[in-house]
C-alpha cells in the first residue's frame, strides 16, 4: 500500500476530539489492532492548521504512541504522520478517501509547574 509521508514542521496542531478506541467492526464492537505489533490502535480527531487552511484529521495511532494528557483543545505533536489513499466498494457504491496513521501523537502543554527562584 501506498504511504505518503506529511511534513507537520509548518503546522499547527490541536486536539479537537480526545483519543478513541478504534473500532474494526461496529456490528460486534470489535477493537482494531496493529497487523505488526498487536497494539490496541486510538483515533484522534486533531485540527492541522498550514497554509491558511484548516481541515479536521482523524489520525489512527497505536495506544501506546499516545502521550501527555491529550484534551480538546491541547496543542500536540504528530510523529510520523501518513496519508493512505483508500478505495472500497460496499454494496455497489464505490468510497473512496485518505486515512492517516502516525506513530505518536504527544502533548505539547506546558504543565505550569515551574517554580519561580525568590
Amino acid at each position: 500500500m501506498r504511504q505518503i509521508p506529511v511534513d507537520t514542521s509548518a503546522a499547527t496542531v490541536m486536539v479537537a476530539k480526545a483519543p478513541q478506541s478504534k473500532v474494526r467492526d461496529r456490528r460486534t464492537g470489535e477493537i482494531a489492532t496493529d497487523a505488526e505489533t498487536g497494539a490496541k490502535l486510538m483515533t484522534v480527531d486533531v485540527m492541522f492548521a498550514a497554509n491558511d487552511e484548516v481541515e479536521i484529521l482523524s489520525v489512527t495511532v497505536p495506544e501506546t504512541g499516545i502521550s501527555g494528557d491529550l484534551t480538546m483543545g491541547t496543542p500536540a505533536a504528530l510523529t510520523g504522520l501518513v496519508a493512505r489513499p483508500w478505495e472500497n466498494e460496499f454494496n455497489g457504491q464505490k468510497r473512496h478517501g485518505i486515512a492517516f496513521r502516525a506513530v505518536a501523537v504527544t502533548s505539547l502543554a506546558t504543565t505550569g509547574t515551574g517554580s519561580k527562584a525568590a
